[in-house]
């Protein structure tokens, strides 16, 4: 996975031990994933109905409620929640473990000790498999510009145009929601500069490459108050 896939992926943590839950939460921050921790599984509850999130990284013994009752209770809801990726992580290693964890719904299993790279591995393989098929255009309409999100290219009158990883990541997610306002400081999130100006400068240096007069952007346009829109033909 590229690093702006990474960045878009939100990872749950749920481990009752201390050191192996902030250890977890800092490998896979380090590693691009944007990562909440809960405890427990009544404290993944409240996150999960607080939150979204793209995969769980479930530990099997747990006090008061299990991995595994959890893993089945969580399916039994239905709809996008209830199909939540699930890799489960346990001390446990006998084969009659590894079979109820998958039967319960469990996308993978690992047994501790493991190499950290190898839960990567296997974190970013599940949700490979769980990436939805594209359902918006392959190509956004800019004018005399086309911007292909899934593969992150710009061109003008038939020309490719150079962008940098922070303008293609900018773009792309600007285009998942074309016509809708994305908050400032939420795409900030994704900068070195919380404050919002890298974003700023990210939009002006893209007016300059997609808009026929930058000063009067036709389609990434400033919403007062809130942040921008992609607003493609």
């Amino acid at each position: 996975m590229s690093p702006d896939e990474r960045r878009e992926r939100h990872l749950l943590v749920v481990d009752d031990d201390d050191r192996i839950r902030t250890l977890l939460k800092t490998f896979l921050t380090r590693s691009g994933f944007r990562v909440s921790a809960a405890a427990d599984a009544a404290h993944a509850d409240r996150l999960i109905g607080a939150m979204d999130f793209d995969l769980l990284v479930l530990d099997v013994m747990m006090p008061g409620e299990d991995g595994f009752s959890f893993t089945r209770r969580l399916r039994a809801r239905g709809g996008e929640v209830g199909r939540t990726p699930i890799l489960m992580l346990t001390a446990r290693d006998q084969t009659g473990d590894r079979i109820e964890g998958l039967t319960h719904g469990a996308d993978d299993y690992l047994a501790k000790p493991f190499e950290p790279q190898e839960l990567l591995l296997r974190i970013e393989a599940i949700l490979r498999r769980a990436a939805p098929k594209p359902s918006g255009p392959r190509q956004l309409s800019l004018g005399r510009c086309a911007f292909e999100p899934e593969r992150g290219e710009l061109t003008c009158d038939g020309e490719p145009v150079r962008l940098t990883e922070a303008e293609v990541a900018l773009l792309r997610r600007l285009a998942r929601v074309a016509h809708e306002p994305v908050d400032r400081l939420e795409l900030a999130r994704d900068t070195v500069d919380a404050t919002g100006r890298a974003v700023d400068v990210q939009v002006t240096r893209l007016r300059r490459k997609i808009e026929p007069d930058p000063k009067n952007p036709r389609y990434l346009q400033t919403v007062r108050g809130v942040g921008y829109r992609l607003a493609p033909d």
